[in-house]
């Protein structure tokens, strides 16, 4: 579920960039949606990460 939400913001993230700038080159479009895509996926590790440790504390405390 975490990975449609962070994939959709980053859809909307694109499309906003392409309506909001119309007239950027073919090339400043690529360069965006790189970084954008490289921000969201050291996004979701982080997410990830953060998931898995808390998942792992035993639940049960002595």
């Amino acid at each position: 579920m975490i990975k449609k939400i962070i994939w959709l913001a980053w859809l909307v993230l694109v499309i906003l960039w392409n309506y909001g700038f119309p007239n950027a080159t073919p090339l400043q479009d690529v360069l965006v949606a790189v970084i954008l895509s490289v921000l969201f996926i050291i996004i979701d590790k982080i997410l990830s990460r953060d998931l898995q440790k808390s998942s792992s504390g035993s639940k049960f405390k002595n």
